[in-house]
């Protein structure tokens, strides 16, 4: 019967010493506000520039699968193409499990569209009732684009095949070099974060030093005296991740309006995308972990440096 009694009173001391040293923790934070918010400050910098470069990719990644535009493929039919046989080609067309749609522009519709969208009226109307303009059959894959594209440029009928797929390879190739850049920038700033946490814990180790000593003598364990500086990161670094989350919604917040206007004048209704819960949970947690790694780091340091040997 005693052994449980004590089992349970050491798991009760060290739980309570890990709820003493979580708030003890956030009390020596800002018991410097003006150390604190410099330290906070930085950190949150370093970790808003990948987060918010990962963000810029994500929302122009998201951008180029929105565009529907960017995928139709355009086949300008021959002159001599009569009309019943366009229909029947475009129904040809429709029944390809590639194709998802086939939409057919005559002639007609194309010299609206034209004097509509530019301002050429005047000399469209100075033509007369000549409409050089030939059948037009606007194609929407349902799958790649590149081999579609191929295979409608071998019809007889097709004059010209309009397929502009260059620059979503651009763009892929782009979106790439910057997730690789987002990853470099990362682990970069966030060894800054580290440092800087390590390097404000280290100077409230240095504050603390002859405490540290006499609870060495004392015989108290490494992790006893490690436990409130592990703390007093982990809140540096979950701090610095708020803050960090909150800046960059101030950001998207600010360019909200202006980008809603621009899209507007292409027609779009596109619009930035933030964090949702989860990945803010997750920048959270890992912001937490960098400053509880650093403050890891710099107190193992120190406790090895400091640890009495026997004489």
């Amino acid at each position: 019967m005693n052994e449980p009694r004590v089992h349970n009173s050491g798991f009760g001391t060290w739980l309570d010493h890990h709820a003493y040293s979580l708030v003890s923790g956030l009390g020596r934070v800002f018991r410097k506000p003006g150390a604190a918010l410099l330290t906070i400050g930085v950190m949150a910098v370093a970790l808003a520039l990948p987060l918010g470069l990962w963000l810029v990719l994500g929302n122009v990644e998201r951008l180029g699968g929105s565009v529907e535009q960017s995928r139709e493929i355009s086949i300008f039919l021959k002159q001599e193409v009569s009309p019943a046989r366009v229909e029947a080609l475009a129904g040809e067309l429709r029944a390809r499990d590639n194709i998802a749609g086939v939409r057919h522009v005559t002639p007609e519709q194309g010299l609206a569209a034209l004097r509509e969208r530019s301002d050429l009226g005047a000399i469209i109307d100075a033509a007369g009732d000549d409409n050089p303009l030939p059948h037009v059959l606007v194609v929407s894959p349902a799958g790649d684009e590149m081999p579609i594209a191929d295979s409608l440029r071998r019809l007889p009928e097709a004059d010209l095949v309009q397929h502009d797929a260059q620059w979503r390879q651009r763009l892929d190739t782009w979106l790439r070099f910057g997730g690789r850049v987002v990853w470099v920038l990362g682990v970069l700033l966030g060894l800054g974060a580290l440092l800087v946490v390590g390097n404000t814990v280290r100077l409230d180790i240095q504050s603390r030093r002859e405490e540290i000593g006499v609870l060495q003598l004392l015989g108290a364990t490494d992790g006893f005296i490690r436990r409130p500086f592990l703390y007093l990161g982990a809140w540096y670094g979950l701090v610095s991740g708020t803050l960090a989350i909150a800046l960059l919604a101030a950001v998207g917040f600010a360019l909200r309006a202006p980008l809603a206007e621009l899209s507007a004048s292409y027609g779009s209704g596109f619009a930035l995308s933030g964090f949702t819960w989860v990945q803010a949970l997750s920048v959270l947690g890992g912001a937490t972990l960098v400053g509880w790694l650093g403050a890891g780091f710099v107190a193992g340091h120190f406790l090895r440096q400091t640890r009495p040997t026997d004489t």
